[in-house]
């Protein structure tokens, strides 16, 4: 204890011994969990799903051996010993998939989530739906994580715009995400139609026709299929020597190929376009057909997807097929596969739209063909 000076001030105490300096925080990849460690800290750290540790826990096949060896180091490293309740849950499957649907409820993701819930069903899954007509970050991770909480083993989203895709990628839900997505996404399991083959064929398809004059009406600017039909169309333009113009871009809907028409129809050089998908084809025709130009006679149409009604426009449209159906069991064979490990899974990412050739586009007018 201290006392007085002279001057009647307390004496000061005297400095404590300084602590030893903290260690360096272990690299995120050698940090311990805090804690008791958990099947989840195990999949961390062995860079597995925690299905698949489940299923190492109990002796189940269907998991590679190297895998099955990581996860066993993982789980002497972290000295992990699942409880008996932990091992109880473990053995019962919930046999449910999440699927999230989330922007305009368009004709082909509405298409490749029905193929996927048929797929699903036949590998005996059933599928919990959650669907949002307007992308919104906040309501799409909630969505992921309500999903989660229903022990999916899984969870599907089916959304054309690129932002769903980037907010999916930064949400740890516990369980694997597989999405559509037309654009490579690093870190993403990854399941489309291959749009910018199909957008090279549509362009092909009319410049084997000789047309020369060619325009693109895209689609919106966050659309990831849109980005990739406009890339398909400029690239097979430029490669055949021809003037590339700023596509007119429009919303998918068929105001907008209505607008697009409006423009086009006072371009007396064009004779043919190509419009990004079928809904905004149906609005072209309408401009067209009400500023008296004929469809092929004096400008050539071809649209994208084929929806139901493309062979009963006026004229027929021509246009390219997407097989949805076939999107939808990728969607699901590729779950399958991430589910199980596998260290070679296909990729899913290039099946080719099919050009349908109907009576919308013909050769330029004046052509000797």
């Amino acid at each position: 204890m201290g006392g007085t000076d002279a001057s009647g001030r307390a004496d000061a105490p005297e400095p404590e011994s300084p602590e030893p300096a903290p260690p360096e925080p272990e690299s995120p990849a050698q940090a311990e969990p805090a804690g008791v460690p958990t099947m989840f800290d195990v999949a961390r750290r062995a860079g597995v799903s925690h299905q698949t540790v489940s299923r190492v826990l109990n002796d189940l096949t269907g998991v590679a051996a190297s895998t099955k060896l990581r996860v066993e180091q993982a789980i002497a490293e972290l000295n992990y010993t699942p409880s008996p309740a932990a091992r109880a849950m473990a053995k019962r499957r919930s046999g449910s998939i999440g699927l999230i649907q989330a922007g305009r409820p368009d004709y082909g993701p509405s298409s490749a989530a029905l193929g996927f819930n048929e797929a699903a069903r036949a590998a005996g899954f059933t599928v919990s739906q959650t669907s949002m007509r307007t992308l919104d970050a906040d309501t799409l991770t909630q969505a992921v994580h309500r999903q989660a909480l229903q022990r999916v083993e899984a969870i599907v989203l089916i959304s054309g715009e690129r932002e769903a895709v980037e907010v999916l990628r930064g949400i740890h839900a516990g369980v694997p995400l597989v999405a559509v997505a037309s654009e490579d996404e690093p870190g993403t399991h990854r399941v489309s139609l291959d749009q910018y083959a199909g957008a090279r064929l549509a362009t092909e398809h009319l410049i084997g026709l000789g047309h020369r004059e060619i325009r693109q009406v895209a689609g919106p600017s966050d659309s990831m299929d849109a980005a990739e039909r406009r890339r398909g169309f400029a690239d097979a333009i430029r490669e055949h020597g021809l003037v590339l113009h700023d596509p007119i871009v429009g919303d998918w809907m068929p105001p907008s190929g209505h607008a697009a028409g409006e423009l086009l129809r006072s371009d007396h050089d064009v004779t043919a376009v190509f419009v990004s998908n079928d809904q905004m084809s149906l609005g072209l025709l309408a401009a067209f057909r009400a500023a008296g130009l004929r469809v092929p006679e004096d400008v050539s149409v071809i649209g994208f997807d084929d929806i139901p009604e493309a062979a009963y426009f006026a004229p027929p449209l021509t246009t390219m097929r997407q097989d949805f159906d076939g999107l939808g069991r990728d969607i699901m064979a590729t779950v399958l596969d991430v589910l199980r490990d596998e260290p070679t899974a296909p990729d899913r990412t290039e099946r080719v739209p099919e050009l349908v050739v109907r009576e919308s586009t013909a050769p330029p007018r004046g052509s000797a063909r």
